[in-house]
Formats: structure tokens, C-alpha cells, sequence
């Protein structure tokens, strides 16, 4: 009786994984040898979106609980919020509500701008996130967001 095993010279390959999310660095910004970039808008290109920059001058907790609602949702779903989120969250509220006992909301920022710059792998720490996120709020809020709204419309 002959042999009618056949030798097999290929294994299957596997598909790439599905990727989820936007372009991260949409403006396609160098990296470094650490394999981190800057920031895609400079922290006082705030002035270029007026808007918002009026929104975080005189409703901080607004630009902050959204900016907090969008990034969530890019992490947890790895889609957009639908309709960018809501005006006023409780996060908005708590926000607000040390902002008015103590003056001393910004610590909250300071986290978010920590995750934001983890997520799009920018240059930075711990102590850059609270200086800036401590003298430059306003600034720092809209830099945040627009870092966020890149890779919404990326998609």
C-alpha cells in the first residue's frame, strides 16, 4: 500500500488582530528616540479655538467634564461619544463644587491631562501635568481636548 499522507510545508497564519480607535497621532508628529511625541497643538494655540477657550475661561468644569467624558469613552469603547457627551455630568458638578469650596478643582485636571498624554504617548510627567494644569488651566483644557478631537475625527 503506498503512502497517501501529503507533508504539509505551510501552517495556517493567523489575521491581525482587529484594531480599535482612531489615528492617535493624526497630525503625524515625529517621535522621539523614546518613542513619544509633543503635543499636537502648542499649549498656547488655546487662543486658535475661541470658543472653547471662552468655554474653559468662565465654565472650567464643563470643558473638564467632557474632555473626561470623551477620553473614557475613546479607552473603554474605543469609539466617539455620540454627540461629544453631556454639558453637565456629575463630574462637571464635582468640579465645579470644589471650585467654588476651595479654589483647588485643578487637581482633578491634572489626572486627566496625565492619561491623555499616556494615551497619545506624549512627552511629559507628573510634575509638567500639575504646573501646567495649575498656571495654564485654560490653555491646558483646550490642548486636551483638541488632542481628543483628532482622534474622534480620525475616524
Amino acid at each position: 500500500m503506498a503512502d497517501t499522507k501529503e507533508h504539509v510545508s505551510n501552517q495556517p497564519q493567523g489575521t491581525a488582530p482587529m484594531s480599535v480607535g482612531g489615528n492617535r497621532n493624526a497630525k503625524n508628529c515625529p517621535l522621539g528616540p523614546d518613542g513619544k511625541r509633543g503635543w499636537s497643538f502648542g499649549l498656547f494655540d488655546c487662543f486658535a479655538r475661541c470658543g472653547l477657550c471662552c468655554w474653559a475661561v468662565w465654565c472650567p468644569c464643563v470643558v473638564y467634564g467632557k474632555n473626561r467624558q470623551r477620553l473614557r469613552s475613546l479607552q473603554n469603547q474605543g469609539t466617539p461619544l455620540p454627540g461629544g457627551g453631556e454639558r453637565y455630568d456629575g463630574h462637571c458638578c464635582v468640579y465645579g463644587a470644589i471650585n467654588v469650596a476651595t479654589g483647588h478643582a485643578r487637581a482633578l485636571q491634572i489626572h486627566i491631562r496625565e492619561q491623555v498624554r499616556e494615551r497619545y504617548g506624549i512627552h511629559g510627567g507628573p510634575i509638567e501635568d500639575c504646573v501646567t494644569s495649575w498656571f495654564c488651566l485654560v490653555c491646558a483644557l483646550t490642548q486636551e481636548r483638541r488632542e481628543i478631537e483628532l482622534e474622534e475625527n480620525s475616524f
